[in-house]
């Protein structure tokens, strides 16, 4: 049975994460990702790492074909315009007044390929002062108020690590492509679609993201942890949240002060968390008994707890294998690794993911696929338009 987006094609010329990561989910489900790359490659290969690709490329530009194509060269323009004609999605994160300068604006390739869906990922959006600044995970962090809260308890402005912002937007990019794509099968538009990371940022706080005409705007946004949080075990950490009754309950009960679970002082959450400061001394204590890993196993189900790991243990964990999570791929440098095999799982019609591509590694493949001769593939490369 074929995958759901089985015969779409997308040209990905995206760069760093979120863009490239959002085509990489939409390979997860069948689209032809074609990765084209300016003659240095996506920036993010140069990038440090303890591998000899970067561990980050890797991760995000799975389900990939990569050619190179310089988008500044006469004939390498003229080369994509070929491709967009037969393509079904161009994606790019350069800055709203790149595209333009470079020929390959909405409405140049509209007029080549008329229901193309063209999505644009800037940082800020297409609009305003900020439309033509850098923007970066960090940056849009800081900006948004992701830092400052992160920060709070120590009144320094504090950056998240992991790249959520980038993350996050990257499933941006793949919902707005979706939906496009959608709208397309219903009425035979293409469009063009922005998503952003300042959209990301501020949709990643939806929750705190609420001014009311009657509180001050300096006002606490988060709800609060009351007594949940890390804690240190016999050996390693847990973290455990137990809110409704029946998990406070229990909690009670596996830590060794039963009595509190009746205790009307403490019958409701609002109470506990009035009351946390004497909550949490006495769970600190309880939990060094038993180290995190067996607190686990004996909560199991029955209170919201959890050993503290590293991603590095998420490789071999029986929970992740069983998931189908984890697959392996063999690599020209970096030999074998494990990866992610996909983020999203279609119930039907599913083949497995392939590994990050070498920069140009298929444009001879693509190339021709699209009807390119071999002679023309050559010239290109003489001329410094392809590689």
């Amino acid at each position: 049975m074929a995958e759901a987006l089985q015969g779409i094609v997308v040209l990905d010329l995206t760069a760093y994460l979120a863009g490239p990561y959002g085509c990489a989910l939409l390979g997860d489900v069948g689209a032809d990702i074609i990765k084209i790359e300016p003659p240095g490659g996506d920036a993010v290969r140069q990038y440090p790492s303890s591998l000899e690709e970067c561990r980050s490329f890797l991760g995000v530009n799975r389900n990939k074909r990569s050619i190179v194509i310089d988008l500044k060269h006469a004939e390498g323009r003229a080369a994509f315009y070929r491709l967009v004609e037969q393509a079904d999605v161009v994606v790019h994160n350069f800055r709203p007044s790149v595209p333009r300068s470079l020929g390959i604006d909405y409405e140049t390739l509209q007029r080549r390929r008329p229901n193309l869906i063209y999505c644009s990922l800037t940082g800020y959006g297409e609009n305003g002062p900020l439309r033509d600044h850098p923007g970066y995970d960090t940056m849009l962090q800081c900006f948004t108020g992701i830092a400052a809260m992160q920060g709070a308890a120590t009144g320094q402005p504090q950056v998240m690590s992991g790249s959520i912002v980038d993350y996050f937007s990257a499933t941006f990019v793949t919902m707005t492509i979706l939906s496009a794509l959608i709208h397309r099968l219903r009425t035979g538009e293409g469009q063009h679609v922005k998503p952003s990371l300042l959209r990301s940022s501020i949709a990643l706080q939806a929750g705190q993201f609420i001014w009311a005409e009657s509180e001050p705007r300096a006002v606490d946004r988060w709800w609060p942890a009351g007594y949940g949080g890390i804690y240190p075990t016999k050996d390693g950490d847990v973290f455990l949240q137990a809110t409704t009754p029946a998990f406070w309950k229990n909690l009670c009960e596996h830590l060794g002060f039963p009595q509190l679970a009746d205790d009307p002082r403490y019958d409701t959450f609002k109470k506990r968390n009035a009351l946390k400061d004497e909550i949490k001394p006495l769970i600190r204590e309880a939990l060094m008994q038993h180290t995190a890993l067996e607190w686990e196993q004996l909560m199991l189900g029955k209170v919201p707890v959890i050993a503290v790991r590293s991603i590095g243990d998420m490789f071999d964990h029986p929970q992740l294998l069983a998931e189908g999570l984890v697959v392996e791929h063999e690599h020209p440098r970096v030999g074998k690794y494990r990866s992610m095999s996909k983020a999203i799982e279609m119930g039907v019609g599913d083949r497995p993911t392939t590994r990050a591509p070498m920069l140009g590694e298929h444009t001879d493949e693509v190339l021709e696929h699209f009807g390119f001769k071999k002679d023309e593939i050559n010239a290109l490369r003489v001329k410094g338009a392809a590689a």
